[in-house]
């Protein structure tokens, strides 16, 4: 039996998700998840998720994290990313994180399913419009910083995120309930796997990765019909 966890805020979405899943795996177990944190919990009780379909646009997170964090954690799960943001640039940005594929949320119930179908065969599902454009430098160094940013434990993430809030090390001590000691040893290897060599630096370069402005382009998406 197949299981899928589906990852998106708006309800009316999640039951257009279910809707589609169970037209062509009508066995299937889906559990819902309406922020990356009850993601997380889920995953941490079981991993043994065929399928994760995972929004982007959910409070709570900018840009690209919640796919890294995902990623980071859980790098076999299979992730496919739906969409209301259909910019070229976005999907191109989603692919570097080694999705399995990007359906637009616009798209037909039916081919909802059939892109669905697709991932679960093997393939990597993009839309037909989607123009994948020459690599240049700054997608090859995009790619190889998300690389460097897969090795990092999750709670090394989770230090790394809070650095980018500009917290100093005793309150990320406070938040995770560690020592200042395990803090700094966890900022040396982030700076150690990042390759930079000062926490401003670190920032700096994941900054590269939230895509903020490419999201403020975008527009909102419509329920599948």
């Amino acid at each position: 039996m197949a299981r899928f966890l589906i990852i998106d805020d708006h309800p009316l979405f999640r039951e257009a998700l279910h809707s589609a899943l169970k037209s062509v795996y009508p066995e299937a177990e889906a559990l819902e998840a309406r922020t990356i944190a009850e993601a997380q919990d889920i995953l941490a009780q079981s991993s043994s998720f065929d399928l994760a379909l995972l929004d982007l646009n959910i409070p709570g997170i900018q840009g690209f994290e919640g796919l890294l964090q995902i990623r980071t954690a859980w790098p076999r799960l299979p992730v496919v990313v739906v969409s209301g943001h259909e910019d070229n640039r976005i999907i191109r940005e989603a692919l570097s994180y080694g999705v399995a594929g990007f359906i637009p949320k616009s798209v037909r119930k039916a081919d909802l399913a059939a892109a669905i179908s697709e991932v679960m065969d093997g393939a990597v599902y993009v839309p037909a419009s989607y123009e994948a454009g020459p690599a240049n430098e700054e997608s090859q160094d995009r790619a190889e910083l998300v690389k460097r940013l897969a090795t990092l434990t999750p709670q090394q993430l989770r230090v790394l995120q809070m650095l980018r809030q500009g917290l100093l090390n005793k309150q990320i001590a406070y938040e995770l309930q560690v020592g200042e000691t395990t803090v700094k040893a966890h900022v040396s290897e982030i700076l150690r796997k990042l390759s930079v060599y000062s926490r401003t630096q670190a920032v700096i370069e994941v900054s590269k990765l939230d895509g903020s402005e490419l999201f403020r382009e975008s527009q909102e998406f419509t329920v599948p019909h």
